[in-house]
């Protein structure tokens, strides 16, 4: 069964992006990342954040959090009490926020899109409980901060705002619908500016998940390789910050690109795997440029969901071939998880940024790692750092129990 989303939005505000903040494996900031995307850079690495001896796999895409994190509203007791998922979100944050120019907001809306929130604190409230269960030390706080709406509260104490808040957590497609919601409230009038992301922090617990369910490769994942054995996982996060132009030209903001399209669909084929047709896939990518008034010809570039398991990839194949009829022959499509594994929720928002600086770079991401493409793909997928004149990409990301989300970017001139 199929449940496709396709709005016909009935307002002309065109949504813009005017700030974007990104912490990956590859570096914290828009530059350092631009650059390992550009270069296909590897960042998997071997896990230190937790022991994995009794995994099957043993590397993960960790990220070297700051000693300090730059200053906010947050006292300093609170800063302390944040964990992972928190600095990064903060991180990302802070510097959307700056770029932006945006000012105190009485009643600015957020919409944040994860998995697993502070997982780790989860995981430790259950190990306590389990170990010492009659020692509740430190306990009702691991509850009240585990919580994904803690991480987005602790973003509006540190920028000093309140508004409306929500928090979507759709599996693999979170942060692109979180993005793809916040382009809707703007596009149909209901807000002028929103803040919008996606962040995932790796843990044991959900290291050891996906390790049980046989996904995560041993070695390096290679999206779209014929011989590809699984994901590797990696943490991130991701804030853009949406207004509509109208907003951004009376501030004279610099516009670091636009959305044009969001399509959304969900497919109840199975619990973990997509319907091999990739149906629901299809037709997010087709709701997508209905709302954008485009039509596959004139998408430049694919940013793909690519995580490398067997399943995801030759479905994605299959929709992505379907889609594009002829022109998936010269459609350049790669995976950045590639470089900087699959991060869950936060994976859609921070493969956003990427289009936005490959569309202002005028480069396509390669997968250096690619060794041989499956023949399914009848698209060419980028192995080599290239330049290209693209004025418009495409981002698929799909989730576990069948959400999809495609967000379409036009260049800005």
């Amino acid at each position: 069964m199929l449940f496709p989303l396709s709005r016909n939005v009935g307002s002309d505000n065109r949504v813009v992006v005017t700030g974007a903040g990104v912490v990956t494996a590859l570096g914290a900031g828009w530059n350092i990342n631009a650059a390992g995307f550009r270069a296909g850079k590897t960042a998997m690495r071997p896990v230190t954040l937790f022991d994995v001896s009794r995994q099957r796999t043993k590397i993960a895409a960790e990220i070297d959090l700051p000693e300090h994190l730059p200053p906010t509203q947050l006292a300093a007791k609170k800063v302390q009490r944040l964990n992972r998922a928190s600095k990064m979100l903060l991180l990302a944050a802070h510097e959307a926020w700056t770029r932006s120019g945006w000012q105190l907001e009485e009643n600015l809306p957020v919409v944040l899109g994860t998995t697993s929130g502070e997982m780790s604190l989860g995981q430790e409230y259950l190990r306590q409980a389990i170990g010492a269960p009659g020692v509740f030390k430190k306990q009702a706080t691991r509850v009240v901060h585990y919580q994904a709406q803690r991480q987005a509260l602790d973003l509006c104490d540190a920028f000093d705002f309140c508004g409306p808040m929500t928090i979507i957590s759709n599996a693999c497609a979170s942060g692109a619908n979180a993005i793809g919601h916040a382009f809707e409230q703007i596009k149909n009038g209901r807000a002028e500016k929103v803040l919008a992301g996606g962040y995932d922090a790796l843990c044991h617990l959900t290291f050891a998940g996906f390790d049980s369910l046989q996904a995560l490769a041993p070695t390096p994942c290679r999206p779209f390789d014929v011989e590809r054995n699984g994901l590797t996982l990696g943490e991130g996060a991701a804030v853009l910050t949406l207004e509509n132009f109208t907003s951004a030209q009376k501030r004279g903001a610099e516009i670091l690109g636009e959305i044009s399209g969001y399509g959304a669909a969900t497919d109840t084929h199975h619990l973990t795997q997509p319907h091999p047709d990739g149906n629901a896939a299809l037709a997010s990518m087709n709701a997508a440029c209905a709302v954008a008034k485009i039509s596959p010809e004139q998408i430049d570039y694919l940013n793909a969901h690519g995580t490398a398991t067997p399943q995801n990839d030759a479905t994605e194949s299959a929709a992505i071939n379907r889609w594009a009829g002829a022109h998936a022959k010269n459609l350049p499509v790669s995976s950045t998880k590639a470089s900087i594994g699959h991060l869950l929720g936060a994976a859609g928002a921070v493969e956003a940024v990427v289009c936005l600086m490959a569309l202002r770079g005028q480069w396509l991401p390669p997968e250096i790692s690619l060794d041989k493409i499956d023949p399914v793909c009848r698209f060419p997928v980028v192995r080599e750092p290239t330049d290209a004149k693209i004025e418009t990409a495409l981002s698929n990301s799909f989730g576990f129990g069948g959400a999809n989300a495609t967000l379409i970017f036009r260049r800005w001139a």
